[in-house]
């Protein structure tokens, strides 16, 4: 046991008394917060420049202490400076002030428009916060704000850090914050006071120097003189004697079917309310001596006239309603919906006449009776007419969404060439080209491309504004409907009689648009396969000749041969896909097989083909080049246009050949279905060049594929000698494989690669089955798009700078965003509302153009002045008027207050208030001025009173040292402050 107990005795316990409380860790994470900002001993800085408060730029760090567990952040505000030169740290001595000392003194940066609260307060450059970190956390006890301001002494004289550190104290929205700063033997209390109710003797600049004195309490009896900063601010809210400038646009008008075209091809724009809600008139005394100036409860010098600085700032409304804004935001609202047409509209509107009633056995009289279409009912305008009996038939004749008039009108501005119908008749319709002009190739035009929209003077442009109005004037989701419907039956009406859509770029669909723009130019490629082929025509863009891709390409063939050859190809084009252009009878069946057995047995010997056959489908000679074997003129077949795609068909069908898997059987038959139509141009090459070989067509399809090199022969003579590429004798070659299975067969009489007739169907159901929000998201680039063009053709009038720079990010924005299929809604919001906000800022330039007088005034120098002068209040937060109340822009707005005071004062004297251009011829000094407007003030009470005192005493003792002394003050009409910052000797106490 004793043995046991000898190690347990040998065991003590420390008690360590040096642990530390919780003040203490608070004041160590201060101290430590403050090391690793690096914001220990001297600070040094350039004296400030004068408004580098406003135009400077601003940064903040912040951390997270804790004391116990009440969680603190700390921030450290500072401007953003060059580092001062080596020579300016050597210059220092022992009896400089720290650099928040001087500051306090500066009088460059007096009253900054933008700022934090402390840096208009005390005209500090660098500060370090804390604040309760939650918003609802204060510290309200007095024992508690005692206990923070020794925490943060202790912590700036262990540091000797000399910035100052404020502690926020009472809750937040108060903005009360007590500091402290200590230097070399100095140190400055940083005290407020917050009122509600101003203390009458403080109204004044008397009261105010009173208490600033004895808050001093400086020991010497001459005391220095006091210097002042004030500033007064006015605030004009009445605008009644000006109208807004934006005229609305005439609802009646547009309700009663009197729009023109031209109204429904553009946005409209502007604000519907005054953008611009107040007007602030600073007007400031920087430097005044105590003594100088009167400023008590009887009498005042302080007149703004006088005033030798003023500045102004305008106070905007918040989200002022524009009519460009409302539009792109209502038309996003049908992005929304989910109704299809036939919900809105009611079922079976388009119904035809007498169906419910029809009988069973004419089901098939359809089918068998001939339909001669009347001449005189080809027209918009009937199609309108049919489609509005069968509306009202089912729903009342009251209820269609749009009357004739307005559908009239926009079907009009969709369609012109219906119009032309009724002045040239029947011919001129049909005899209306697809396509546009050349496009003009500027930036704006070609901003489709960025958006994936449509061109600006396409039929899809035309058609998303036309919808936008209408769901914005013309009775919303319903009228949208109503009209699409329209425009779908005006589609089908034009694939069955032939006639081309207008406003859509002639060729295949650009895929750069969005895809409603590209089916409805499938469309117009079906409906001009089908009006070629139903004319014994072939189209412009029908044919392709691949022989451009190859080398000395001549188009010098015989014209006469080539147009009959056209005539030819076209001429029997069948509506069904499996069908041909043209049946060969049984013996050329016969006689087809046999010359193709014979060209297989013949290549394996020579690799020719009998040269008995006839040939079809040339279109010209192929440069001077000649068969390799027969040795005739090689000729460029007639070949089939290969088929045009949407990018929905692209896609399905990139899905289709991805889905054939990686083995063998699926890689063949991808590689087949992808050479239907290198098939197809063999067989018309097959046709046009009896007794030719591969060789031959590879050197007019893909010249790069026969390679040639000279060689000499068994006689000496040099002579050319060619082979396919390694690539064309791999075996099983597809190319190969084609070529064999390739019968000569002229492009007219080969199976059709694109069928327009099942294409122009599924466009037609595509845009039938279409519901007003598919409809709105297709649509919406356009409205981008136009809203953008909108906005720069406004800005481009105003000529704002600022603005230029936001187009360019929101053009930037929206290219980015539109490029993608399905972009997400918060995405879009964000680009509308960017348009709308430069919306309200090309407002606002036109509502200050308008209450300054731009326009009006006749001096030019004075005009570029006021118009600069605007310019800048749109800019900047606070602008200061050139030549205060006496220069051009300061008489205007001392003429706003003239007036708006003179409602104010008088009501009854409204009618005889001189209008502004007759103020401004007015001339005179300010004391008649008075004299003829009576009793009544040129300026409201001030709104806003502030004032800076500032004096250099020794303070506790007569022998201390001079320190810097500061009290701000600013009365408002439900608030009152203080805020001094008073300096101490603290060497001897």
């Amino acid at each position: 046991m004793a043995a046991d107990s000898e190690p347990e005795s040998e065991v003590f316990e420390i008690t360590d008394f040096t642990t530390a409380s919780e003040w203490e860790r608070f004041i160590s994470k201060v101290e430590e917060v403050l090391n690793d900002w690096k914001l220990i001993g001297i600070s040094s800085g350039k004296p400030l420049e004068k408004g580098v408060y406003t135009t400077g730029a601003w940064e903040e760090k912040s951390d997270e202490i804790s004391f116990a567990d009440f969680r603190f952040s700390i921030t450290h505000h500072y401007l953003v400076q060059e580092p001062s030169d080596k020579d300016g740290k050597e210059e220092l001595v022992e009896d400089a002030l720290p650099l928040p000392m001087q500051d306090l003194l500066c009088m460059n940066n007096d009253f900054p428009p933008r700022a934090h609260c402390l840096v208009r307060w005390y005209g500090l450059r660098e500060f370090v916060v804390i604040a309760p970190a939650a918003n609802n956390d204060a510290v309200l006890s007095e024992s508690k704000c005692n206990l923070l301001l020794s925490s943060i002494s202790i912590a700036l004289g262990n540091t000797g850090c000399q910035i100052p550190l404020f502690v926020q104290i009472h809750h937040k929205w108060r903005r009360m914050y007590v500091g402290e700063c200590q230097g070399p033997g100095v140190r400055t209390d940083f005290e407020m006071v917050h009122l509600r109710k101003v203390p009458n003797q403080y109204i004044h600049l008397s009261g105010l120097l009173d208490i600033f004195k004895s808050k001093i309490g400086c020991p010497l009896t001459p005391l220095p003189p006091v210097n002042m900063a004030i500033r007064l601010t006015y605030v004009l809210q009445d605008w009644q004697q000006y109208f807004w400038p934006q005229q609305p646009p005439d609802i009646d008008a547009l309700v009663g079917g009197e729009v023109g075209g031209l109204e429904f091809g553009k946005l409209p724009f502007g604000a519907c309310e005054d953008p611009i809600s107040e007007l602030h008139l600073a007007t400031t005394w920087p430097h005044l001596t105590e003594g100088i100036i009167v400023d008590n409860d009887v009498y005042s010098d302080l007149d703004p006239i006088q005033a030798p600085q003023w500045s102004v700032r305008v106070r905007k409304a918040d989200n002022p309603q524009c009519l460009l804004g409302d539009f792109l935001t209502e038309f996003f609202k049908l992005c929304r919906r989910k109704e299809s047409t036939d919900e809105i509209l009611g079922r079976s509107a388009f119904e035809e006449e007498g169906k419910e009633v029809a009988d069973i056995t004419h089901a098939l009289s359809k089918l068998t009776e001939p339909a001669p279409v009347p001449i005189h009912k080809l027209s918009v305008t009937n199609m309108v007419h049919s489609a509005k009996k069968k509306i009202r038939k089912h729903r009342g004749v009251d209820e269609s969404p749009l009357n004739n008039e307005v559908l009239n009108t926009i079907l009009l501005f969709l369609f012109p060439d219906a119009a032309d119908k009724l002045a040239d008749g029947f011919e001129s319709r049909t005899s209306t080209p697809a396509g546009n002009n050349p496009p003009p190739e500027n930036e704006d035009y070609n901003l489709f491309s960025q958006f994936k929209s449509a061109p600006s003077d396409s039929l899809t442009y035309k058609l998303a504004l036309c919808l936008c109005m209408i769901n914005f004037y013309h009775g919303g989701v319903k009228g949208v409907a109503h009209l699409w419907q329209e425009f779908v039956l005006e589609m089908r009406y034009r694939w069955e009689n032939n006639y081309l859509v207008p406003g859509l770029a002639n060729g295949p669909p650009d895929l750069r648009c969005c895809l409603l723009h590209q089916k409805l130019q499938m469309l117009n490629c079906c409906i001009e396969r089908k009006k070629a082929r139903d004319e014994g025509k072939r189209g412009s863009v029908s044919d392709r000749s691949p022989g451009d891709t190859g080398k000395g390409a001549d188009h010098s063939g015989d014209n006469a041969d080539k147009e009959k050859e056209v005539g030819k190809s076209w001429e029997s084009w069948s509506d069904s896909e499996e069908e041909f252009f043209e049946c060969l009878s049984d013996t050329e069946d016969l006689k087809g097989n046999g010359q193709e057995n014979g060209k297989k047995g013949g290549a394996k010997e020579g690799n020719k083909e009998p040269v008995n056959l006839k040939p079809e489908g040339r279109l010209h000679p192929h440069g001077k080049l000649t068969l390799l074997h027969p040795g005739e003129p090689l000729y460029i077949p007639i070949t089939q246009e290969p088929a045009p795609m949407t990018e929905d068909l692209l896609e399905e069908q990139s899905e289709v050949l991805a889905k054939l898997g990686t083995s063998a059987e699926g890689a063949h038959l991808r590689a087949r279905m992808q050479s239907a139509c290198l098939l197809s141009d063999m067989e018309s090459f097959k046709a046009a060049n009896p007794g030719c070989c591969l060789e031959d067509f590879v050197r007019w399809y893909s010249p790069r594929d026969y390679i040639e090199e000279e060689v000499v022969d068994e006689k000496g003579n040099i002579v050319i000698k060619g082979e396919l590429s390694a690539r064309m004798k791999i075996p099983s070659n597809m190319w190969v494989e084609a070529w064999e299975t390739a019968k000569p067969v002229p492009a007219r009489r080969q199976k059709r690669l694109f069928d327009d007739t099942r294409e122009a169907e599924k466009v037609l159901h595509y845009l039938a089955v279409q519901k007003p929000a598919d409809l709105a998201r297709h649509l919406l680039p356009c409205i981008i798009h136009a809203g953008v063009l909108k906005v720069k053709d406004e800005e481009a009038l105003e000529d704002i700078s600022s603005v230029k720079k936001i187009i360019k990010q929101i053009i930037s924005h929206s290219s980015k965003v539109l490029r993608f299929p399905n972009p997400e809604d918060k995405k879009l919001e964000e680009i509308i509302a960017q348009i709308m906000g430069v919306e309200a800022i090309i407002a606002r330039a036109r509502s200050l153009k308008a209450k300054f007088g731009v326009e009006k005034c006749e001096n030019e120098e004075e005009k570029e002045d006021l118009q600069r002068f605007v310019n800048c209040l749109l800019d900047q937060p606070e602008v200061s008027v050139i030549g205060a109340g006496r220069g051009p822009a300061g008489s205007i707005i001392h003429k706003l207050f003239v007036n708006a005071q003179r409602l104010t004062e008088s009501s009854d004297e409204v009618s005889a208030v001189p209008p502004l251009d007759e103020e401004l011829r007015r001339s005179g000094s300010s004391e008649e001025r008075r004299l003829n407007a009576g009793a009544v003030s040129d300026f409201p009470p001030p709104t806003g009173r502030e004032v800076i005192l500032r004096t250099t005493v020794p303070r506790p003792a007569p022998y201390s040292k001079p320190l810097p002394q500061r009290m701000y003050s600013v009365l408002t009409k439900e608030d009152f402050r203080l805020a001094g910052a008073f300096s101490a000797d603290t060497t001897f106490f």
